[in-house]
């Protein structure tokens, strides 16, 4: 399954309202304090963006043009069940985006839930 198709791949883990977990295989991925911003985009709608996230493994590195600029990125997929997640910004070529180097994206699919 990929980024931005289908079902959606992240959400907010009901016995515990801090933690996001894998839609799949409810895997715990992130916690709400480790948002930088929601207000970000995967090939079909909404991501956010992580400070960090676990019970992940990275992919091969590779440059992508993203609608901010080119990047060289590694999609993450979730440890136990292997469903593409996002990416992680492994570094940018672009001066004003090096903030996002290091930092993670989860597609949410518009249906990640989170404290308002």
């Amino acid at each position: 399954m990929e980024c931005g198709t289908g079902t959606p791949i992240v959400e907010l883990d009901d016995a515990h309202a801090d933690v996001y977990r894998c839609k799949h295989c409810r895997t715990h991925l992130a916690l709400t304090d480790d948002i930088i911003s929601k207000d970000f985009y995967c090939k079909n709608g909404k991501a956010y963006l992580f400070d960090k996230v676990v019970n992940v493994t990275v992919g091969e590195n590779e440059d992508r043009m993203l609608i901010t600029g080119m990047f060289t990125v590694s999609d993450i997929f979730c440890a136990s069940c292997g469903v593409v997640l996002g990416w992680k910004y492994d570094t940018a070529f672009e001066s004003t985006q090096k903030f996002k180097e290091g930092k993670f994206i989860l597609d949410s699919r518009d249906q990640l839930l989170g404290p308002e």
